[in-house]
């Protein structure tokens, strides 16, 4: 199994990253391939509470906040500050705005105490998807103490996650990229 940093275009045609190589397999989509490992590589025990298929109903959470993190917060995010690294455009207050709105919903998801971002009592895949976006946000810059279920979840899975750090570290790299964004 490879994981290919720059895809060539005939394994995937997006030509984006990541994109996973299994045998002859090849998929791209990061929440994808968290999902095919769990399913194709994981231990009953393990692949139960990360990506819970024995459970319908906990299982459709999980996508539900994978497919939010995807298309509401991560693409929030992206919306405000990719074009002001990658284009030199001006900062679009009404997409920072669009990002707090998200933050909200994550806010909601964690009300009452929750743990766990899909609920429940066990890490999951939401957890460490929506973990790695944070992460990036926390890196560019965006402050979200103001959601204080979201900092006290932020805060937990920096323990809990297994390759915290290294999702930190790699985060990091892109640090100077959003030294040019406004805040």
């Amino acid at each position: 199994m490879d994981f290919c940093p720059f895809a060539q275009i005939n394994l995937n045609p997006q030509h984006c990253v990541p994109t996973l190589v299994d045998g002859g397999f090849a998929l791209w989509e990061s929440r994808a391939i968290m999902c095919y490992l769990v399913e194709r590589y994981g231990q009953r025990s393990t692949h139960g509470g990360l990506y819970p298929r024995d459970d319908p109903q906990r299982c459709a959470v999980v996508n539900q906040r994978l497919f939010f993190d995807m298309g509401t917060l991560y693409q929030r995010f992206g919306d405000y500050y990719y074009p002001q690294i990658f284009e030199g455009a001006p900062a679009v207050e009404a997409d920072y705005k669009k990002i707090a709105e998200a933050l909200g919903f994550l806010e909601a998801f964690l009300d009452g105490g929750a743990q766990f971002v899909a609920g429940g009592d066990c890490l999951t895949l939401a957890d460490i998807s929506i973990y790695a976006t944070l992460t990036t946000f926390e890196v560019a810059g965006y402050d979200f103490g103001d959601y204080s279920n979201v900092s006290r979840w932020y805060k937990r899975m920096a323990e809990a996650i297994p390759g915290a750090e290294t999702n930190r570290s790699w985060a990091e790299a892109a640090r100077p990229f959003f030294d040019k964004v406004k805040h």
